[in-house]
């Protein structure tokens, strides 16, 4: 619903607003839904945002399944009291049932790439891989916009989700610049140097 216009309003933030790029970076793959979206994005502002920000976001794809975990656990044994006695009989395997396996998928195939792929096979199929990253960016895209019904979100219960989502995007813009500059300009850490 938002990010096709944050894909475009936020880049032209950045140049309006002189934000450096590392800090641009780190912004758009905090705030931007998916990776196709943040190196899109990023794309527009220029080489360092667009390592800035894939880091950034695959840094939160990774913790993911770290937050899965704990939101599942939590949910399951604290917060959903009426489901109490029938999760008390399982015990942990509540946790691995609500878990989202694609993580270990994600997992596996990022270990499987780093550490068992000779480096001049990486080399030699860099360009077709680069080719097929692009297509499968527009085929996500394309069926991201196929999904999208924003007119349900703005007729239910009155359009209190539509709201209840813009303003949390929007506090998040604002909260993800805050720490992009705190974290990537150099404020609190020296700012990464991002070759």
């Amino acid at each position: 619903m938002v990010a096709i216009p944050m894909l475009i309003i936020m880049p032209y933030a950045i140049k309006r607003f002189g934000i450096p790029d590392v800090i641009a970076g780190a912004w758009l793959g905090g705030t931007l839904d998916t990776t196709a979206s943040v190196t899109a994005a990023t794309q527009l502002v220029g080489p360092l945002a667009i390592k800035a920000g894939v880091i950034v976001k695959f840094s939160q794809n990774v913790l993911i399944g770290v937050a899965a975990i704990f939101i599942a656990a939590w949910w399951t044994l604290k917060k959903n009291p009426s489901a109490k006695d029938a999760t008390e009989s399982k015990g942990l395997s509540i946790i691995w049932e609500r878990f989202p396996k694609f993580v270990l998928g994600f997992l596996a195939a990022s270990l499987l790439f780093s550490f068992m792929v000779p480096a001049n096979t990486t080399t030699q199929v860099a360009g077709i891989l680069n080719s097929l990253r692009t297509v499968w960016f527009a085929l996500a895209f394309v069926a991201i916009g196929l999904e999208a019904r924003f007119s349900d979100l703005v007729t239910m219960q009155g359009g209190r989700p539509a709201l209840a989502f813009v303003g949390a995007q929007l506090f998040n813009i604002a909260w993800t610049l805050l720490w992009s500059y705190l974290l990537f300009g150099g404020l609190l850490f020296a700012a990464p140097h991002i070759k």
